[in-house]
């Protein structure tokens, strides 16, 4: 490997901290929080997250202004992709049953900085989100009650017309939030039975809207005389599947909780394929029940489902369905006050941000500190900002996080495997040490060339030459033993994972030039016929061939736990909707998401990457370092040293060699 030159090494040193990886305990079991949630605890969890507000007011505004009846299609078409993006999470929830969700998922398999803005955006996302169902909740229930509430506001407290701001301090809104975080603190027990209680009688509501509203249809609602079933064609069906895709964005509270779950492995897979099925299954029957009953033209899109009833002669059946957006409406804030400071937590607990924020309560086993907190930042939100301004702020950060986490399975799927510490952490007078680096990483690899190749591990050159000889299956990131004789010239000399990894970024880099061509091709950038098709085409060649390149090579085969199914086709495709919903999202979201990444920045740069609990782990020094030396005849010697603090030189390395057999002494293999 080629020297670097003096002047290029603080750029390497920086470049290395920015991308480090999180070092895993070796039992993932391990945590201060409790393990007590179970899989019907998750499961409600998700179902919360997902079926909200958005069920009573997204079903309305969708059918009326985009779809018609084939909102029925939008909300399949969004669930099949939103089950794309589940897999994902789903996987590193049983893998790595950690709290954090997105930010540990890319903190473990792409980088420390990325990690950092992933968890930076999530936390504003669900500050947002929160918020936004706090004025949604309030508005809803000021309705019931004629505006009384807010009419009093305005006359008797104050009011301001200001830009981005509401015309009233929503009191009601934010007191909700206060008191909800005071609940939450209890300890996640309490959370969860609120949870339980509101999400049984939203759905008991939904099934009185599914029972009622059938009996209620009229197939002529869906005649070509009120416009048919699919008024606004196939665009108006891909465009209602691209807003209807934000109705299943709360199903990563699952992956949330994870640390706290009792068997994650099963229970996180299981909850998120049952809460995506019930959330699909609710969205799809209730918008047909809804465009069923009255006409899809005639909706009224604050409160389609209660006005339906109500203008059907059933006003009574309006206030069931009030009763059950509230409720429903209780589940999203409980499910964003209780991902929040858990996201929080872990950013914390790796020293990413301020520590005060990892303190976890002796007797609740939760975070108060950070439910507090950040509970009373998100009510200050809903006090003073507009709901149609917090909304437009949306999304983004969620749609990040999904691409991240997608491109982080993928990565993670084809990285060599850690070999275990079984048998060897008894040797190891330093326990705290991190898991030992993979071999590749201190591989110098000239397979043709008769040079000196070192490993960190014995056991991993002697399987290497074995399958040399003997051609059998090769390990994890490496190139299949099929195509050795086509493509071993060209990637033979690669470390396992690293085409793999520089596949993934043109995979998103392809991506992103794809969707933007297909959004901005004709209309803004306005593009001949001829170039547009031809970018396209270049596109999604380069997309196929990341995802073919990425597949002639060995994944890891013996997890145990849950994995996604055809792998890279399916991470693959979740990061292009991901991408081409993100393009869809107007210039001020845009703008928001610069402003705050820079913020970000200054937080990392400023704290995170001083305190970092990886990079205090770097400076630890570690005990013992063994190579291993294949000579060009085949044989292998190998040289053991202690490993000083930089600066310092160890006098005593002691070599040894052994021509046919490994040592006789147990080594950990850390350098």
């Amino acid at each position: 490997m080629a020297s670097c030159p003096r002047g290029c090494t603080p750029a390497v040193r920086l470049c290395q901290k920015l991308n480090r990886l999180k070092t895993l305990d070796d039992d993932m079991m391990a945590t201060s929080l409790k393990r007590c949630l179970s899989t019907l605890d998750l499961t409600l969890l998700g179902v919360g997250g997902m079926v909200g507000s958005g069920l009573y007011v997204l079903t309305g505004t969708v059918a009326k202004d985009m779809v018609g009846p084939a909102i029925v299609l939008s909300f399949l078409f969004a669930g099949i992709a939103s089950l794309l993006a589940a897999f994902c999470y789903a996987e590193f929830g049983a893998r790595i049953p950690k709290t954090g969700s997105a930010y540990m998922f890319t903190y473990v398999s792409v980088g420390e900085v990325w990690a950092f803005l992933i968890g930076w955006n999530v936390i504003l996302e669900n500050m947002i989100g929160g918020a936004a169902v706090a004025r949604a909740w309030s508005g809803y229930l000021d309705s019931i009650f004629n505006h009384a509430i807010q009419n009093f506001t305005e006359t008797h407290i104050m009011q301001w017309n200001v830009p981005f701001l509401a015309h009233y301090p929503d009191v009601l809104a934010a007191g909700i939030l206060i008191v909800a975080s005071f609940f939450i603190s209890f300890g996640v027990q309490v959370s969860s039975y609120l949870n339980h209680i509101f999400s049984t009688i939203s759905m008991g509501v939904i099934v009185f809207i599914l029972i009622f509203g059938f009996m209620l249809a009229e197939p002529a609602n869906w005649s070509q005389k009120e416009g048919g079933f699919a008024p606004y064609g196939l665009s108006g069906i891909l465009a209602g599947s691209a807003t209807c895709f934000y109705a299943f964005v709360g199903f990563d509270v699952i992956a949330s909780s994870s640390e706290e779950a009792k068997n994650p492995q099963k229970a996180v897979p299981i909850a998120t394929a049952i809460s995506l099925g019930l959330a699909a299954a609710a969205y799809i029957l209730v918008s047909t029940v809804l465009t069923l009953m009255v006409p899809w033209h005639t909706l009224d899109p604050n409160s389609a489902l209660a006005d339906a009833f109500f203008r059907r002669g059933y006003s009574w059946a309006g206030i069931v369905v009030a009763i059950g957006s509230i409720c429903a409406m209780n589940t999203v804030l409980l499910c964003n006050l209780f991902s929040l400071p858990r996201i929080v937590y872990a950013m914390a607990e790796d020293g990413l941000f301020f520590t005060i924020f990892s303190r976890v309560n002796p007797v609740t086993k939760v975070p108060v500190i950070a439910i507090l907190v950040f509970g009373f930042l998100m009510a200050t939100m809903a006090l003073i900002f507009d709901l149609e301004a917090l909304v437009q702020f949306l999304s983004i950060g969620t749609l990040l996080a999904y691409t991240f986490v997608a491109a982080s399975v993928i990565v993670l799927r084809f990285q060599p495997e850690k070999p275990s510490n079984k048998g060897t952490a008894s040797t190891s007078p330093n326990p705290n040490a991190g898991p030992s680096p993979v071999p590749s990483e201190s591989q110098t690899i000239a397979e043709d060339s008769g040079e000196l190749k070192q490993y960190e591990s014995f056991s991993d050159k002697l399987q290497l030459v074995e399958r040399q000889t003997t051609g059998e299956k090769r390990g994890a990131g490496q190139l299949k033993a099929y195509w050795e004789p086509y493509l071993g010239r060209l990637l033979g000399d690669c470390e396992p994972g690293e085409v793999v990894a520089f596949c993934v970024m043109m995979l998103i880099v392809s991506a992103v030039s794809f969707c933007a061509v297909l959004e901005f091709g004709t209309k803004q950038l306005q593009l001949p016929v001829w170039s547009f098709a031809m970018l396209l085409a270049i596109f999604s060649l380069a997309f196929l061939t990341s995802l073919a390149l990425i597949w002639i090579h060995e994944p890891q085969t013996n997890n145990k736990t849950f994995q996604v199914p055809l792998v890279p086709l399916t991470p693959g495709v979740s990061i292009v909707f991901n991408v081409f919903l993100m393009m869809k999202l107007s210039p001020l979201t845009w703008v928001r998401f610069t402003v705050w990444i820079a913020i970000g920045l200054l937080v990392y740069f400023g704290y995170g990457i001083w305190h970092s609990k990886e990079g205090m782990r770097e400076l630890q020094p570690k005990d013992m370092a063994a190579r291993y030396v294949v000579l060009p005849s085949g044989s292998l010697v190998e040289t053991v040293q202690s490993v000083q603090p930089e600066g310092q030189v160890d006098p005593s390395a002691l070599p040894s060699s052994s021509p046919t057999a490994p040592p006789a002494e147990d080594f950990t293999g850390k350098r």
